[in-house]
């Protein structure tokens, strides 16, 4: 769009822009912060997330287990380790690792924790990722976890998109800015590379590369679990869905004989794991497949894959995992968890069910390559989390910490409905609400959706939102609308590019259900989304006006004639369609919410956040749509935090003033 009046506000650090941003933020916050509910709001969802008696989730690193924790006294987060005995009593020794608010501030930085990565099996030497603000680049470094110190002289990889993968004590793989040509139009390397301790990262040795038109590469290491290298696999993802991966042997690099529409989940005995993402050779879509690692190695055109799991109609597969000698899969059925364990013995995949409780969301935390264990979480909108520890060679599953309950539950009541969507699809949609609801339309409701990139909306317990909204009498919606996962990948697949209508006439079907049933009614109705579902919030807010009342429009997409030439928006094409395509754009223009938006049309007044340090998808969506509202006359709110990445919060004091700021304008739409 060449006459966009509004481009200057996607230059993310410029004056203009962001005194723009500035003087929006100042009229946001006089308006949300002077509402005498605001400062209990703030403090009320700071006390939960904070909170000393949240479960401490743990992963298993060599013989220890270690968990990143972050509380009013360390916002930016501790990573810290402790045994399993002393895990599973009820006041855990911990001993401090790597504090991430110390670090910063010695060296003057807003540091992020982003992961580290261990080497096998010993989990001593890790690459810890650094974030400036919480964007998705990070600098790398090596950290030695038994000194609690960083390597003197070790790896380091300045800040940038990219990715390392050990090889041995010696030896990374590293994907990244290169040098000019090196990058993806998305904006992630292509060019993977063999980088020596010791050794200049200029002076790295290609190993694998794939085309400028890619999204990017990434590295496999495949291990026994006593650490010895197996193989290397390459995945070259050629768009967000379709990838082709290689295994590299003394011979070269060998193509893997699988569809472009899989995924790599797990080594485990020997088998590569996958993921179908399409019908192939007699498996269905969704299912769950093995090949064997010797021969591919032997014969990569003889190799016939096994069956590990078929999913039937409206089930899906949530999680994958391997412990030394098992695969532990997360299997929901119309929304709901379960766990299966999987053993490889003669040539076949041995089930057995774990025994876990029923009606729940199952979620996988971490499993143990030195045994059979493994930690799984089970929780329900209602149902605080309980974390579980599984001996899969036992089959034994029993609870070891347990959240208590932020919130009075008592009066509340879960439902599952379905709504009929245009051209009737049924679409399943979850609701929180009263024992006592009066059924007379006039319930405050929240209505929450994403539907995209076959991200799945579970059950959870949220104890800010249980606090702040359900507790009090408010109604709490989620809608498990197409695009997303729930029911495998054809769910997802059917609102692709020029069939995303579909997600966005779901939500539709599911808010007229709500007030066909008359739980609540337009002026009650208040909906959220963010990343993706921002995309859907902004749909809605020029799709439907007259639905809702309130709009919080979360790190949104919004222009959908340029996000493929903002940041990270080039990767998305595949899931959303390519504007300069002819026959794509024309599609992209009707569900394009910043070009659908007309002045003189009575939109409820949405609420739009975002962070000038998302990297991910560019705040000059937000800004831009704000922007045009503002020009037309149009009422809206509008907050970016200076910081805090994707997540639109860099530490937890800014995610309780989110909620704060977000609950304090849905009282106001829909209570007052």
């Amino acid at each position: 769009m060449t006459d966009d009046p509004f481009l200057w506000l996607e230059d993310v650090e410029g004056e203009k822009a962001l005194d723009w941003v500035r003087a929006q933020n100042a009229r946001t916050l006089a308006l949300l912060e002077a509402d005498p509910r605001y400062q209990n709001l703030n403090d009320t969802a700071l006390a939960i997330i904070t909170a000393e008696d949240r479960i401490p989730y743990p992963y298993f690193r060599g013989d220890a287990l270690a968990n990143f924790w972050q509380d009013a006294a360390h916002v930016r987060g501790l990573w810290r380790k402790t045994t399993l005995a002393s895990y599973r009593t009820a006041e855990p020794h911990w001993e401090t690792v790597l504090d991430i608010d110390a670090l910063a501030a010695v060296e003057g930085k807003n540091w992020v924790y982003q992961g580290g990565q261990t080497l096998p099996p010993e989990d001593r030497l890790t690459l810890v990722g650094l974030s400036d603000g919480g964007k998705d680049a990070s600098e790398i470094r090596e950290f030695d976890a038994a000194t609690a110190k960083f390597v003197t002289g070790g790896f380091i990889l300045p800040e940038g998109k990219q990715s390392a993968t050990w090889l041995d004590a010696d030896t990374l793989f590293v994907a990244r800015d290169w040098g000019p040509g090196t990058m993806t139009a998305s904006g992630y390397p292509f060019i993977m590379k063999r980088h020596q301790r010791g050794a200049a990262l200029d002076t790295a040795e290609e190993i694998f590369r794939g085309t400028a038109d890619d999204v990017s590469v990434r590295a496999g290491v495949l291990r026994d679990p006593d650490g010895t290298v197996r193989g290397v696999v390459m995945t070259r993802a050629i768009d967000f869905y379709v990838s082709e991966r290689f295994l590299l042997t003394d011979r070269g690099s060998i193509k893997l004989p699988l569809p472009g529409k899989a995924g790599l989940v797990a080594f485990v005995s020997g088998q590569l794991v996958f993921t179908l993402e399409e019908t192939w050779r007699g498996f269905a879509s969704g299912a769950l497949i093995s090949l064997d690692l010797a021969a591919c190695h032997a014969d990569i055109d003889a190799v016939e894959p096994l069956l590990i799991y078929a999913p039937g109609p409206r089930e899906t597969i949530e999680g994958v995992a391997a412990t030394r000698s098992r695969l532990l899969v997360a299997i929901y059925r119309n929304v709901r968890g379960s766990a299966v364990s999987y053993r490889f013995e003669n040539g076949a995949w041995q089930e057995t069910k774990l025994p876990l409780p029923e009606n729940v969301s199952v979620s996988l935390i971490s499993t143990s390559d030195h045994d059979d264990t493994a930690f799984l979480d089970v929780a329900g909108y209602l149902l605080p989390n309980t974390l579980y520890f599984a001996d899969l060679a036992a089959n034994t599953a029993e609870p070891v910490k347990s959240m208590p309950a932020r919130f009075d539950a008592s009066k509340a009541v879960v439902e599952q409905f379905d709504a009929i969507s245009k051209y009737g699809t049924a679409v399943p949609y979850f609701v929180v609400r009263p024992r006592d609801l009066a059924f007379d339309g006039n319930a405050p409701t929240l209505l929450y959706g994403y539907g995209g990139f076959q991200i799945s909306m579970t059950p959870a317990y949220s104890g800010a939102l249980g606090k702040l909204w359900i507790e009090p009498g408010g109604v709490y919606v989620v809608a498990n609308i197409r695009g997303g996962g729930e029911f495998g990948p054809d769910w997802h697949q059917a609102a692709l590019k020029e069939h995303r209508q579909r997600a966005y006439d779901d939500f539709i079907a599911v808010a007229e259900d709500l007030i066909r049933r008359k739980i609540t009614s337009p002026r009650r109705l208040g909906i959220m989304g963010g990343s993706n579902g921002g995309l859907l919030m902004g749909a809605m807010l020029t799709q439907r006006p007259d639905l809702f009342r309130a709009v919080v429009c979360q790190v949104p997409l919004l222009d959908m004639l340029r996000y493929h030439k903002l940041l990270a928006g080039a990767s998305w094409m595949a899931e959303y369609g390519d504007p300069d395509n002819p026959e794509e754009v024309e599609f992209l223009k009707r569900i394009s919410p910043y070009h659908n938006l007309h002045g003189g049309v009575a939109y409820p007044e949405p609420f739009f956040l975002t962070s000038t340090k998302d990297d991910r998808v560019h705040p000059g969506h937000a800004r831009k749509m704000a922007a045009k509202m503002a020009s037309m006359g149009l009422p809206f709110l509008y907050y970016e935090n200076i910081d805090g990445g994707h997540a639109a919060a860099a530490n937890l004091k800014e995610r309780a003033r989110r909620n704060a700021l977000e609950f304090t304008y849905l009282f106001q739409k829909l209570v007052d």
